[in-house]
């Protein structure tokens, strides 16, 4: 219908030569900035959208797509996928760009496990993804609990492949190749930006202990697919978003994301700049370029935005890589 709802708002200027621009009162504010055409998205009403937010209700479970604000949720839902949120919803960080609060978690939910194994088979995923808050209050950031949820969602729905979206375990020795281990079919951590804006955006990380992450995954694990992304229009330049698919490349990472910053509330970190379409195109075509299997930039690209569709171009990609026949799509 046309006359649906949607979150946006007349355009802003931007950039057209594909280059960092200097901010400027006309392109950068204290709060919010008005959304570009670009930036369009409905909002949730369909039966499906309903229907998936009692599910999670019902079985006392968190998603990202809510916690984060995320502009796809009624596309996703109503297609219904949804990002499990696992540990709860309250995170032990407070990264600049993040919608999720923060303080001290509650203890483990022991039901979890079995409840997101049912969500999967009540919602018939063929491929699910399941991420987390940081829990650095735990003893191993909850790999532990990681893998009691990919055990249980491969027991209850063993035809389902599993994404999984991990914090960065940071200094919990053993955490990375205790989950690498379960053999998720793809492991997922985000770099989420360029190493200079580390402090203001993601003060709590560490740029090379997250590409740490996604080598150690890999080397546990070489037949998984790995995968991270960025966001862009936080303030970065063009060379340290080509720096940064080196540095992925490096880590042997397979699967590359870059999505436009959007800014959740006034308290978050203001945008710097709406990203063009046409650059977003442009950081594709160098991605690729740089050998990656996979690639998704686009203004509204998301981790898990689309992952089941992205999942069979992976497993294609790879096995055109490899000079092997793709299967036939059941």
């Amino acid at each position: 219908m046309t006359d649906e709802p949607t979150t946006t708002a007349p355009a802003s200027p931007t950039s057209s030569d594909g280059g960092a621009e200097t901010s400027t009162p006309a392109n950068r504010t204290s709060g919010y900035q008005r959304k570009p055409d670009w930036i369009r998205v409905k909002a949730p009403t369909s039966k499906e959208y309903g229907e998936t937010r009692q599910l999670m209700r019902r079985l006392s479970l968190n998603t990202v797509c809510e916690e984060a604000a995320c502009p796809n949720i009624g596309e996703c839902w109503k297609n219904r996928h949804a990002t499990v949120m696992i540990m709860g919803d309250t995170c032990t960080r407070a990264c600049r760009f993040c919608n999720i609060k923060t303080g001290m978690p509650n203890r483990l939910d022991p039901d979890e496990p079995r409840n997101v194994a049912e969500a999967v088979g009540e919602m018939h995923l063929r491929h699910v993804v399941i991420t987390s808050v940081d829990r650095d209050d735990l003893e191993d950031g909850g790999a532990a609990h990681f893998v009691k949820v990919i055990e249980a969602v491969r027991e209850h729905a063993p035809g389902t492949t599993i994404e999984i979206l991990t914090p960065d375990f940071r200094n919990k020795e053993g955490a990375i190749k205790r989950v690498a281990e379960a053999r998720p079919d793809v492991f997922n951590h985000n770099l989420e930006t360029v190493p200079r804006l580390y402090p203001s955006i993601r003060p709590g990380a560490r740029y090379f202990g997250s590409l740490r992450l996604l080598e150690m995954a890999k080397d546990t694990a070489p037949d998984i697919f790995t995968k991270s992304g960025i966001m862009v229009g936080l303030g970065e330049t063009k060379e340290e978003v080509f720096q940064v698919m080196d540095d992925l490349r490096s880590a042997k990472v397979d699967f590359i994301t870059i999505g436009q910053y959007l800014q959740p509330t006034p308290k978050h970190a203001p945008v710097d700049r709406f990203v063009t379409p046409a650059e977003f195109e442009d950081y594709a075509r160098m991605a690729r370029a740089k050998g990656f299997l996979m690639v998704s930039a686009t203004p509204l690209t998301r981790s898990s935005y689309h992952a089941d569709r992205d999942y069979e171009q992976l497993k294609a990609a790879r096995m055109k890589a490899l000079g092997q026949a793709a299967p036939a799509a059941e």
